[in-house]
């Protein structure tokens, strides 16, 4: 038996436990699997890498669960498999860098939603514009509930497009500073609050 695989318990301390269980209900709430935030806080936890049967074990999930979520948490870049000496099977570890991990997140997933809002915003008021044309063409009672109702519609999507493009602009903004490490930022922000008190 492996140095690494010889300290691994048996069991979650209620650490563990308590906060693998707080951050899959966290996961499970923006979307994602609970096993998912469950493994990943085991792993970031641990202070040596685990196996698939380590996890299992600790978790009491099936092999073919543990499987699965390391396999999607791989994908996200939040997990990583880590070559243990001496040892055949495959060890994993978490990514600690937690801005890091959340700059990935909102990237891939949080990004591409904003983009496609933007997108479907801006399609709906040309279609507007095109229905104020054909309006011209309508009887005057109905060409003037047709565009009474274009104008209405193309002030609040146009609201709508203006929250999503501020909102495209913080997430550039916090994905720019991801690229430096910002956790020391948060540790001094957060330092300062504690030290004077309001």
């Amino acid at each position: 038996m492996s140095q690494v695989s010889g300290v691994h318990k048996q069991a979650l301390w209620p650490s563990e436990a308590a906060v693998s269980d707080v951050v899959g209900r966290l996961i499970e709430f923006w979307g994602f699997k609970r096993n998912m935030g469950r493994i990943w806080a085991v792993l970031y936890l641990s202070p040596d890498p685990l196996s698939a049967e380590d996890l299992r074990r600790l978790l009491s999930l099936s092999s073919g669960a543990v499987s699965m979520t390391l396999g999607e948490l791989a994908r996200w870049g939040v997990v990583r498999r880590v070559w243990v000496q001496g040892e055949r099977k495959d060890f994993f570890a978490a990514e600690v860098q937690l801005w890091r991990m959340i700059s990935r997140v909102f990237n891939e997933r949080e990004k591409m939603e904003i983009d496609t809002a933007i997108e479907a915003f801006e399609e709906a008021l040309a279609s507007l514009d095109r229905m104020k044309t054909q309006a011209a063409s309508a009887p005057a009672k109905e060409r003037q509930e047709i565009l009474a109702r274009v104008e209405l519609q193309k002030e609040r999507i146009g609201k709508l497009l203006e929250l999503s493009k501020l909102g495209k602009k913080l997430l550039d903004a916090l994905l720019s500073t991801a690229k430096v490490d910002a956790e020391p930022l948060a540790r001094f922000l957060l330092g300062r609050q504690h030290s004077h008190p309001s």
